[in-house]
């Protein structure tokens, strides 16, 4: 090595400058016994408890059982069955005839006479002829008026679905 012309730099006494000196272990030694005992008193009630499952008598008899070479024989049979004759049987119902309801409703219409001087004409209005009414095409048809005309009586709008001045066509 080569000397520095001022010389060789004094040592130091005593412990080194630079290297910090190492703190003193401040655990006592009691305070492992606080973590390792309680941990182990864990693990013991935890190998009682997978002990207690039944888990370790399968395992003893398991280890317990000696190998030993087994034959496998494996036979195969095979039956057929003759197919049983088929019955066949035909059964005919007659259906008994449902009654027969006839509904007869009677319907009076009251046509009032036409007034000699009718002059409004086609004003428009639902009921364009006369004083007969129907609700429906039902009661026009049951009354044997059908069909029926604008500017004859019965006739209404709510009788004549397209429009076209014939309802209950």
């Amino acid at each position: 090595m080569h000397q520095p012309p001022w010389g060789q730099p004094p040592q130091p006494s005593g412990p080194l400058p630079y290297v910090p000196p190492t703190p003193p272990d401040r655990r006592p030694g009691w305070t492992r016994k606080r973590i390792i005992i309680p941990a182990a008193v864990v693990l013991f009630f935890i190998g009682v408890g997978i002990g207690s499952s039944g888990e370790g008598d399968r395992t003893e008899k398991a280890a317990t059982a000696k190998p030993s070479p087994a034959a496998t024989v494996t036979a195969t049979a095979t039956e057929t069955a003759a197919p049983a004759p088929a019955v066949t049987e035909t059964v005919t119902a007659s259906p008994k005839p449902a009654p027969t309801v006839t509904r007869t409703k009677t319907v009076t219409v009251t046509v009032a006479p036409e007034a000699a001087a009718d002059t409004s004409g086609d004003s428009g209005s639902d009921d364009d002829g006369g004083s007969a009414y129907y609700a429906n095409c039902s009661a026009v048809r049951a009354a044997g008026a059908a069909p029926i005309r604008t500017g004859e009586p019965g006739y209404g709008r709510h009788l004549d679905r397209d429009g076209d001045g014939v309802a209950c066509e």
